[in-house]
């Protein structure tokens, strides 16, 4: 084991101290700058498109694919995981309070890479055993033809299928054991028998079972933690500036608020932030592309508008979560005036760090709170990780294949219920970096073809207002057409008894 978790702490060093970090937001700059800051010109459509078609009982998906709705609330529930949770208690303990700007950093320039993702998984969608299929891998093989094409979209397929569909999923599963061992006198084990059993029940049910779930969970869940995190916000509301104080002195000067004994520079503050930003927002690592693939949409651009808000609502979420714990005072009383990263309690690091500002405030009960949306945002990330990785077993091996790939899935959702969290963590920050590049080789070829949609998006817009319009001057004229009919009518009628009684008077 010993082993293991040195060769991944030296994968993770390579990827995350430096080469993701450039990548990503290098990226997500390029892909701002290029569309001119499409998260802000599209992000009023972009809210009026998510909101505007929210439903908790919409068309049930089919081979088809899924409604708009159904897609986000499919991707939302891979970014709303513990990521937003764990994921922020986290990254404050080992980068600082200005992780979280870099968190913000990360947000903010993934929703243009989202944007190009998601339009680009639209555009490269197609049938494959008569059903609807699209993700990185099509767009990649897309980007890059021949034998080079084949080897980079393979690979992909396969660093998802681990990355997510394993080792993410045993995040979700590690998290959800901790959170309820925590809250109640239940084993481990236990928790992840029954986290794996109901998995697999929902996972036999295919795209169906997997959008009727997400699009009824992923509203209700989403709320309560919301209404949760804020009232305990308001609770402490005096603290609030200092909390924000810490995150932007922190994140350009970590000594300042932390001091120098637990080691925590710029650097530590950025490597943590934006990991745990990509693990949060999943912008980039291409993901919740096999979800905005398979949504029922007019134009590709469309959905990629959507998918922007899914990024937005995680920044939401996480930016609440770092809130409540920030101005719980748990940090400066419990763990940075420590001496060494050793020193801290392991009831402290991922989920537990929450749960305990929520302690402070609401007692046990705020433990059990954390436990019960923590339930159900891992649980709905595991459901939205194993569609993704299913639709990449489906690309290498073919729908057959999708039962065994569902087994080996349940069977490591039991397994990462028992593991050390620094190690699951550590594994998944790992394969998570791993899947970027090819998914990142291939958004960034395909960026002419990405700013060539977004023109046509455009035109395609302005049509459908001149139509909607036109749509509406018609349904006008044809409301003036039956008063104007009806007033006939009436005028005729009025008429005609007028003439009926002066004739019976004379």
């Amino acid at each position: 084991m010993y082993l293991i978790e040195q060769l991944v702490s030296r994968i993770n060093s390579f990827l995350w101290d430096y080469t993701l970090l450039i990548f990503l937001c290098g990226t997500g700059l390029y892909f701002t700058i290029r569309l001119r800051f499409i998260q802000i010109r599209e992000f009023k459509d972009s809210f009026k498109s998510t909101f505007g078609s929210v439903s908790l009982k919409g068309n049930a998906a089919d081979e088809h694919g899924m409604s708009s709705f159904q897609s986000l609330a499919t991707s939302i529930a891979a970014q709303v995981g513990t990521g937003n949770l764990a994921g922020a208690a986290t990254a404050l303990v080992s980068g600082g309070p200005g992780a979280i700007f870099w968190m913000w950093v990360s947000a903010f320039l993934g929703m243009s890479t989202i944007f190009a993702e998601a339009t680009l998984a639209q555009k490269f969608k197609t049938y494959k055993d008569g059903q609807v299929i699209g993700g990185p891998a099509y767009y990649i093989q897309a980007a890059y033809k021949g034998a080079f094409g084949k080897f980079l979209a393979g690979l992909f397929a396969v660093l998802i299928i681990l990355a997510l569909g394993i080792m993410g999923n045993m995040v979700q599963s590690n998290s959800i054991s901790s959170a309820f061992s925590n809250s109640f006198p239940v084993n481990n084990k236990v928790v992840g028998v029954i986290v794996a059993i109901i998995s697999g029940f929902i996972f036999l049910g295919g795209v169906k079972r997997i959008a009727s779930f997400t699009e009824k969970i992923v509203p209700i869940m989403a709320i309560s933690y919301l209404l949760g995190a804020i009232i305990l916000i308001l609770l402490n509301i005096t603290k609030v500036p200092h909390a924000f104080y810490m995150i932007f002195v922190s994140a350009f000067n970590p000594e300042a608020i932390i001091g120098g004994s637990l080691g925590i520079g710029i650097q530590q503050a950025m490597r943590f932030g934006i990991a745990r930003g990509l693990f949060s927002n999943e912008a980039g690592m291409g993901s919740t592309p096999h979800a905005h693939a398979i949504a029922k949409v007019d134009h590709p651009c469309e959905q990629g508008v959507v998918a922007m808000m899914g990024v937005f609502f995680t920044f939401i979420v996480l930016t609440l979560t770092a809130l409540v714990i920030l101005t719980s005072g748990i940090l400066e009383n419990q763990v940075y005036n420590l001496e060494s990263p050793s020193l801290i309690s392991e009831s402290l690091k991922g989920i537990g760090l929450a749960q305990s500002a929520f302690q402070m405030k609401f007692g046990h009960v705020g433990v059990i709170f954390i436990a019960l949306c923590l339930l159900f945002f891992a649980f709905s990330t595991i459901i939205a990780w194993y569609f993704f990785g299913e639709q990449n077993i489906k690309y290498l091996f073919g729908q057959k294949a999708a039962k065994v790939y569902a087994l080996v899935v349940v069977v490591f959702i039991f397994i990462g219920s028992t593991l050390k969290v620094d190690l699951v963590w550590s594994l998944a920050d790992c394969f998570n970096g791993l899947m970027v590049i090819p998914n990142l080789l291939g958004i960034l070829a395909l960026s002419p073809l990405v700013s060539s949609l977004v023109k046509d998006y455009k035109r395609f817009k302005k049509e459908k207002k001149n139509k909607a319009n036109w749509y509406d001057s018609i349904i006008y004229i044809k409301d003036l057409l039956d008063f104007f009919i009806n007033y006939l009518q009436v005028f005729f009628y009025l008429l005609f008894n007028f003439f009926s009684l002066s004739l019976w008077l004379l």
